[in-house]
């Protein structure tokens, strides 16, 4: 009979992390451990996924408030009014940050996004735009009409009015504060020429946009903690992107160097197992919440580490498509045996043909990765890492 079971994802229980620990000697035991506990073989390409929360815990890579501020002073200059611009809605991720720039400078002027932060952190919902007559591609709200159109909106799930939120964090650090509400990046040039956008996936392009318009300074969260300041954490790559809250004045930051730990993790366990055991760290996932509309994908990159077997993208045939178009007159076990010769005989590279179509068009580190966060979760589960069998089988695999 043949295999019953494809992919199998199992979040791995690990002790709590802390700085200096050998990281790679902990992943390494617990697979191990784990396997007997549970009693599961070892096969070529099982993947190890590793947060990236215990590899940045193990190096130590955290940084305070004043370090932010003074990183800030450095680069914006003394008593400067900097024009902060589309931050993401986060108390875990944005609002510590927050607080160390708004204690580097004299005045904050505050430009969020709107209907909704990039993540998909909502302001307020597309319809009560369309309700009030505002255009978001083109219309600049002050703090005052953003009020008087919209009241206080409260996050769906946190019940948390962001606006007050920042706005009250940023004055109780000591900087003056403007809010504005507006999505075309240039609008922050009417305040400020000094300006730190705050956006993710989109920074380049923003930063090349306010360039472009006179800006006189423009750096992203990945420009900010890129070196230590006082002996603190840094990310040379990200700087304060895909930091989170460690403490209510200190953050962790996105793990560094983290190409030597997958590649020392895979060599102990291919060397313990006899199997070619693939490793990657991973972030966020990237996938979308119906209700709250957000967007999981909050760090800079899905996994910014892996092993050379994690490179590429799927190169899978849709069996509806088959079932359905080429063997449509088929059933049974003629049909089953029809789509095995045909995966196969499969090309190695299915780009743009249309047996393919439907199948998800990411990368394997970003698919991985999205099944590994949702597997560990973000709570109490304890299980940071994550243990992935039968990812690359396909449907005839025995």
């Amino acid at each position: 009979m043949s295999r019953m079971v494809g992919t199998v994802s199992r979040g791995i229980r690990a002790p709590i992390i802390k700085q200096g620990d050998d990281i790679v000697k902990i992943v390494t035991d617990c697979i191990l451990e784990a396997s007997k506990d549970a009693k599961f073989d070892f096969y070529d390409r099982d993947v190890v996924a590793i947060t990236e929360a215990i590899v940045a815990r193990a190096q130590g890579n955290y940084a305070s408030v004043n370090d932010i501020a003074i990183d800030v002073k450095n680069k914006f200059g003394e008593g400067a009014t900097v024009g902060v611009i589309f931050p993401i809605l986060s108390r875990n991720r944005f609002a510590i940050c927050l607080r160390g720039i708004a204690k580097g400078a004299k005045k904050i002027v505050l430009m969020l996004s709107y209907p909704s932060d990039e993540v998909g952190n909502h302001l307020v919902s597309l319809d009560k735009l369309d309700e009030k007559g505002v255009n978001p591609y083109t219309d600049v709200l002050s703090l005052e009409k953003y009020r008087e159109l919209f009241g206080y909106e409260k996050h769906t799930f946190t019940g948390i009015d962001y606006v007050e939120y920042y706005e009250n964090l940023i004055r109780e650090c000591g900087a003056d504060c403007e809010i504005v509400f507006a999505n075309n990046p240039k609008a922050i040039l009417n305040y400020t020429k000094k300006v730190l956008n705050c956006d993710i996936h989109t920074r380049a392009r923003t930063k090349r946009i306010l360039k472009d318009a006179g800006a006189e300074i423009v750096l992203g969260l990945d420009d900010i903690l890129t070196e230590s300041i006082n002996g603190s954490g840094y990310n040379a790559n990200y700087g304060l992107l895909g930091s989170n809250k460690a403490t209510e004045d200190t953050i962790k930051l996105f793990p560094k160097d983290c190409q030597r730990v997958v590649d020392a993790i895979s060599e102990n366990l291919t060397k313990a197992t006899g199997k070619k055991i693939e490793v990657m760290v991973y972030g966020d996932g990237a996938f979308k919440d119906p209700v709250g509309k957000i967007w999981e994908l909050a760090d800079p990159v899905v996994s910014p580490a892996y092993t050379n077997g994690l490179m590429g993208t799927p190169n899978e045939l849709k069996l509806k498509y088959l079932a359905d178009n080429e063997f449509g007159a088929l059933k049974g076990e003629e049909l089953k045996d029809a789509i095995k010769n045909k995966i196969k005989e499969k090309d190695a590279d299915l780009f743009g043909q249309m047996a393919s179509e439907g199948t998800t068009p990411r990368r394997l580190t970003d698919l991985i990765g999205s099944l590994s966060d949702l597997t560990s979760g973000s709570g109490d589960k304890g299980t940071p890492i994550v243990f992935i069998q039968g990812y690359f089988d396909n449907y005839t695999t025995d």
